[in-house]
């Protein structure tokens, strides 16, 4: 094999790469638009940056959009009700997300004027925004020299430096590397460039290392070997949780609905009722936990995967003449669905025991 001599790795060939090849996303001021004068709204990029953590591009693009509709400023999100809130990300996963977005939101009217800090410190002072967020936000919105590291990043790094450690060991180094690499001069441009390249040449399978800006600095490239960085802990194989879960509904098509305790796991979103399964323990899996007596029949299983646990709830449906008084939750017509702050698995149960239950509710 010829060894190859690397070129020492800078930040310009990558700046120059982002300038041509830049993704036009809503959220972004693009180097067009930085000629023009546009300056990047920290809004924007806060709200982007949280929907986009472990969520992709194109399932964020509709998200983002409906909330700059109905809350145009932070102080507009400050000022609207919770439950609105979590009913307008339902579907986007990592609820705690959503409830951390509304008291950030409260915080920066509150105590900021609705003026977002523009240090990385005054922004981890935040609600809700750790280190990689706060980095996000002062590099892009202010252009703060800040190291940003999402997996994207992640992945260009660790090719990029051969790092050998595996993940989440190596990520201190990762980051120094990054701290090293961002520049003084558009540091912004550098981070949202890191994470296009990760996300469109430096991908995890078949990166297209001809097109890269670094392929003249990459020692993954040099070894002959990217897809084997970022190197992995084994992963542990995920516990399997059980519980049920009951619909309800009446001859005028309502449906019995609930709400879930703030805290904890979907906390603060709507939910039929379910039996009291967690991360950590089963619920019951019979009709016998069901909210009320009747005749209750099996209506299948769905499975949803969660992050440190796959949930199996066994679905049980039941119809009624009308609304039965229970100890709490309310009657909600179906046609209504869609409004609700409802997660993928509530969706999933209730389509399991109504298939055409959010067809309706679109209309």
């Amino acid at each position: 094999m010829t060894t190859r001599t690397l070129d020492a790795p800078t930040a310009s060939p990558l700046l120059e790469w982002y300038d041509r090849h830049h993704r036009d996303l809503p959220w972004r001021v693009s180097p067009p638009m930085a000629k023009r004068g546009i300056k990047a709204d920290p809004y924007h990029v806060w709200l982007s940056e949280v929907m986009l953590q472990q969520t992709t591009v194109p399932a964020v693009k509709p998200y983002f959009a409906n909330f700059l509709a109905k809350w145009p400023s932070v102080i507009d999100l400050a000022k609207a009700p919770s439950e609105d809130v979590m009913a307008a990300w339902a579907g986007l996963g990592y609820y705690a997300r959503a409830r951390n977005l509304k008291k950030c939101a409260e915080a920066v009217a509150s105590e900021h004027g609705g003026v977002f800090p523009d240090t990385e410190e005054g922004l981890k002072a935040l609600p809700g925004i750790g280190d990689y967020t706060a980095a996000a936000v002062a590099a892009i919105a202010f252009n703060r020299q800040a190291a940003v590291m999402d997996g994207n990043v992640e992945r260009v790094i660790s090719r990029l430096y051969a790092i050998a450690t595996p993940l989440p060991a190596a990520k201190p180094l990762m980051r120094q590397k990054v701290a090293l690499l961002t520049p003084a001069d558009r540091p912004g441009d550098f981070a949202q460039a890191m994470m296009d390249l990760g996300a469109t040449v430096c991908t995890p399978k078949r990166p297209a290392c001809s097109l890269c800006p670094f392929n003249g600095s990459c020692e993954a490239l040099r070894l002959q070997d990217p897809e084997q960085f970022p190197v992995k802990a084994a992963k542990k194989e995920k516990p399997i949780r059980r519980g049920a879960a009951f619909v309800a509904v009446t001859s005028e098509g309502e449906i019995l609905l609930r709400r879930r305790v703030e805290s904890g796991l979907l906390g603060g979103m709507t939910e039929i009722p379910t039996t009291a399964w967690t991360s950590r323990q089963d619920g019951e899996t019979s009709a016998q936990a069901a909210p009320f007596k009747a005749r209750w029949k099996s209506a299948g299983t769905v499975t949803h995967v969660f992050t440190h646990f796959e949930l199996r709830l066994s679905i049980f449906r039941v119809a009624i003449p009308a609304p039965v008084q229970t100890n709490d939750g309310w009657w909600e017509p179906v046609t209504n669905l869609e409004a609700q702050a409802l997660p993928t698995i509530m969706k999933k149960a209730i389509a399991a025991a109504i298939p055409l239950a959010f067809k309706t509710a679109k209309g």
